[in-house]
């Protein structure tokens, strides 16, 4: 909204002020660190209000394990308020309005997203977590399917909008790792370089949003689990989104030009900042959690930048402690299901797993992180190697 008006007002404030001190919002870089620094601000100065609304509300968290072992180990965590996906949700749109550009289809629907699963998980954390309605006998939570078909649905729409706004060869392409797909002065399609059709390109969406929501929401077990590694995730992102909005830099690192992707740049900054400040009440031992309607809503949105740019390959090394996560849950039900009760894991998800073998939360949590950022770099340095 500021960076719109500013464009607006251009020629008034050109000829009329010193015009050098406000020309920085031209500069999607400052205005990506900005809306970065701005939603850490807000979550630092509302953090223990919203703590407290939470408190009184008596949305709290109450986890059992089907293993007394672990029951016992995360102790601690009951009583503590759940639900504060609603603090990061709340000033990551409010950093996104301020200072991305709204004229800019692809920011709508990342507001869309971000906006819907919140809602979404606040739903499934409201039913499930509220004395009140839980002592008078309402269900606990939302159904699993139920969940799985709003996102579904919302992911499947994402991905018609996708079709219908980008270009129909550059933001349909496939990219594949070490692959060339934009040469300088136009964009060469040969073997090797797949575009997908529209229906593909659906699908695809669909699976790694749908995906990435409910594997982020996996791996919300932990204090500062999360938070901590979707920090990390995001940041990683941000270059990402760098490249693909920009003509040089798409060029010369052989990536599909996304027009418009740089705005997502902001989108990306305001989650890192809203993370980044969430882990001062989230981490051990933890003042409050995101609960569903963070997770819910960071993961689906991350999938969503990731597909907009055509990166959804590299989201998989980014996000490679999500997916991990994930995979350790389907593997530990598939096995147990076949083997008609043996198990893979101590318990899944797998940071569960790490902490049962006799690692504490702070050293699960930790070497997560480390992990984390030892991907990003290598899906970095991997722009080069194409």
């Amino acid at each position: 909204m500021l960076y719109d008006l500013f464009r607006w007002a251009h020629p008034w404030l050109e000829s009329r002020m010193p015009y050098k001190i406000l020309q920085v919002l031209d500069q999607i870089e400052f205005r990506a660190f900005g809306a970065a620094v701005l939603s850490f601000l807000l979550v630092m100065l509302l953090g223990r209000r919203t703590i407290r609304w939470l408190l009184g509300q008596k949305i709290q968290d109450n986890p059992e394990f089907h293993n007394e072992d672990l029951n016992r180990l995360m102790a601690d965590r009951r009583a503590v308020p759940t639900m504060g996906g609603i603090l990061i949700c709340g000033t990551m749109t409010f950093s996104i309005l301020m200072l991305a550009s709204l004229r800019e289809p692809y920011v709508h629907m990342a507001l869309v997203v971000l906006v819907f699963l919140a809602l979404l998980g606040g739903a499934d954390d409201w039913l499930k977590l509220t004395t009140a309605r839980r002592v008078a006998g309402s269900r606990s939570g939302l159904y699993a399917w139920e969940k799985l078909l709003f996102q579904l649905g919302l992911a499947f729409i994402v991905g018609w909008f996708l079709v219908r706004n980008g270009d129909p060869e550059s933001s349909r392409i496939l990219t594949l790792p070490f692959q060339r797909t934009y040469y300088p002065g136009t964009l060469v399609v040969e073997p090797g370089v797949f575009v997908l059709p529209g229906i593909g390109l659906m699908l695809l969406a669909t699976v790694v949003i749908a995906g990435t929501s409910n594997a982020v929401n996996i791996t919300d077990g932990m204090d500062g689990l999360a938070p901590g590694t979707l920090l990390v995730a995001s940041l990683g992102m941000m270059a990402l989104c760098y490249v693909a909005g920009s003509t040089e830099a798409a060029r010369t690192l052989n990536f599909p030009r996304v027009e418009g992707a740089d705005e997502l740049m902001v989108v990306m900054g305001a989650m890192a900042g809203a993370c980044l400040g969430f882990l001062w009440f989230n981490c051990h031992p933890a003042q409050v959690f995101m609960g569903d309607t963070g997770a819910l809503s960071l993961g689906g949105l991350l999938g969503y930048v990731a597909v907009a740019i055509r990166q959804e390959l590299l989201l998989l090394v980014i996000g490679g402690v999500f997916f991990v996560e994930l995979a350790s849950v389907v593997i530990q039900v598939g096995h147990f299901k076949a083997t008609k009760g043996r198990r893979v894991f101590r318990m899944a998800p797998i940071h569960h797993h790490f902490h049962l073998g006799g690692w504490s939360e702070q050293q699960v949590v930790i070497r997560a992180w480390v992990i984390a950022v030892a991907l990003v770099m290598v899906a970095l340095v991997s722009l080069k190697l194409r």
